[in-house]
């Protein structure tokens, strides 16, 4: 087999949607060399998958993207409701969600926010980042086959343009290859879940007079409720162009040749409640809404993320957040074991954390559905109804009873009824304002988080510091540390007086080690008599060293 193989790489990435780059992305600011390969020619050209929450914004942060994000997602800057409304016209009509972040809230958790960015304008920012950082990225290129054994994945790519075929090997293989997953499917790995849930077809069409019909009115999604003509519209730039969501109905025999102009045409006008706007169908997608998680999140050397790991329900957006920080989650672990700093052990909490995470999210969007009246879905009684936690607390309130943590309290729901941020070991690091001293550049916590496991202590902290030193040097790994406080030995300030140790649930005696992604993998409430001893033993069990 050796002879025959016409590339190496560590990481071959199957599919470069939203996933995919984002794996991408992450993979090359870890200096973790990969190919990807994609069998459709571009990024995305239909405005979908728009919603990103708090955390997946925090990722592209740390990442040196948020900004350009932002900025492709300037035309939707002022959209933030969720509106519901038999029509357009008259005064009907009641704000599911008037703001998705009232009063600033999120500012108290994180240093990022909400951001509405269609999958058409956020690949290609994923897409030019992820070549600046030396990825190799091969569109119209498609994976037809793949080997595993103990030492790598082989497979072989097609060039879909020229039929061109080669053999590439690699040491670890991702699958983001879609809900379809012909990866998941060569692997045998079943799936759990509800299923199928409702199916929509996407229009998308320009319209200059629905601007006035629509008004003052600046909502992400509307819920146009009629029973003649129901659906879910979403502008683009709020101007001209325009997505409408209608139900469909395959399970009846209805097709997709069903949807002519004229009939999508005719619907719109109907749901919006105005007759004679003009209206110019520019595509057509189907889509289909379902709860399926996948039963094991790999096998070997072949790990799966985004759609291929699980299907959710549209309403909330939670799909493509999830599958982002899947592959955030993934990135850093085989970034790790890839430069020998841990063990391949570590790549197993990978389905141990994620999963579960999957399972509880998909469940919350069901409900959301629901809950919203999404148009063509018609709940199991089952799945509505109940106690929910919040969007917020969904988004970034999640934690890891079991995987790459050491302390986690395994009775913790995954997510829980409230957010809560305390520095509990397996939940997302608390959010603090910091500088460094004498300079009046500010940084969040979660900036620190990125390459490396971080060692945070207060300024008192000399013993954990120099532990840190020690243990790094006998590991051959980075461990970076720093003291907060504002004594003399601090490397951190806090800003407006916070107590960095009271926000972590430990004493200023005590040290947190937190994870390349963010989440608290270790907490020692105050100080030990041997601070290199338990740090040694803490490490080496997080690194899955032997």
């Amino acid at each position: 087999m050796e002879e025959h193989i016409d590339e190496r790489v560590p990481v071959l990435i199957a599919g470069g949607s939203l996933v995919g780059l984002s794996a991408s992305l992450f993979l090359g600011r870890l200096g973790v060399e990969h190919m990807l390969v994609e069998r459709h020619a571009g990024t995305s050209r239909h405005p979908r998958g728009r919603g990103n929450n708090v955390r997946t914004m925090e990722l592209f942060r740390v990442a040196g993207t948020e900004a350009l994000i932002h900025e492709a997602a300037s035309l939707l800057a002022d959209n933030h409701g969720i509106f519901q409304t038999p029509s357009l016209t008259g005064d009907a009509g009641e704000w599911l969600l008037k703001d998705i972040d009232p009063g600033n809230g999120v500012a108290r958790f994180s240093p990022s926010g909400w951001c509405v960015c269609s999958q058409n304008d956020l690949e290609p920012v994923l897409l030019d980042c992820a070549l600046k950082l030396g990825g190799d990225l091969r569109y119209s290129t498609e994976l037809l086959s793949f080997e595993q054994d103990a030492d790598g994945v082989t497979g072989i790519i097609q060039d879909r343009e020229t039929g061109k075929r080669r053999t590439v090997r690699a040491d670890y293989l991702i699958a983001a290859d879609g809900p379809r997953s012909p990866i998941r499917g060569h692997l045998g790995i079943g799936q759990t879940g509800h299923g199928d849930l409702f199916h929509n077809v996407s229009i998308t069409f320009r319209s200059r007079a629905l601007a006035d019909v629509v008004g003052d009115r600046r909502f992400i999604v509307c819920y146009l409720t009629g029973e003649d003509a129901d659906g879910a519209l979403l502008p683009v730039d709020n101007t001209e162009n325009w997505v409408f969501h209608a139900p469909w109905q395959p399970d009846t025999g209805e097709t997709l040749e069903d949807f002519t102009d004229e009939r999508c045409i005719a619907h719109i006008r109907r749901a919006v409640g105005a007759g004679d706007i003009d209206v110019e169908i520019t595509g057509k997608a189907p889509w289909h809404a379902a709860e399926r998680v996948a039963e094991r999140y790999g096998e070997g050397r072949v790990f799966l993320a985004g759609d291929s790991a699980h299907e959710m329900s549209p309403t909330g957006a939670f799909g493509s957040n999830t599958g982002i920080q899947d592959a955030h989650n993934l990135a850093w672990k085989l970034a790790l074991v890839l430069n020998g700093s841990a063990g391949p052990g570590l790549l197993e909490s990978y389905g141990a954390e994620r999963r579960p995470v999957a399972q509880a999210t998909s469940e919350r969007a069901s409900v959301r559905s629901a809950e919203h009246s999404h148009p063509g879905y018609a709940p199991a009684p089952e799945m509505a109804g109940g106690r929910q936690s919040g969007m917020l607390t969904v988004a970034m309130g999640y934690c890891y009873p079991h995987g790459a943590v050491l302390g986690a309290d395994p009775a913790l729901p995954v997510v829980p009824e409230r957010m809560r941020i305390t520095g509990d070991p397996g939940t997302r690091a608390p959010h603090m304002w910091l500088h460094p001293p004498g300079t009046m550049r500010t940084l969040s916590t979660l900036d620190l988080y990125e390459r490396n496991f971080v060692l945070l202590t207060g300024s008192g902290g000399a013993s954990w510091h120099t532990a840190a030193e020690h243990v790094a040097a006998r590991l051959s790994v980075t461990l970076d540390a720093y003291r907060i406080g504002e004594g003399p030995g601090s490397d951190l300030v806090p800003e407006s007086g916070s107590d960095w140790a009271a926000l972590h649930g430990a004493t200023n005696e005590g040290a947190v080690v937190v994870r390349p992604d963010g989440f608290v993998a270790w907490r020692s409430t105050g100080g030990v008599p041997d601070p290199e001893a338990v740090l040694l033993d803490t490490m080496t069990a997080l690194l899955h060293r032997s």
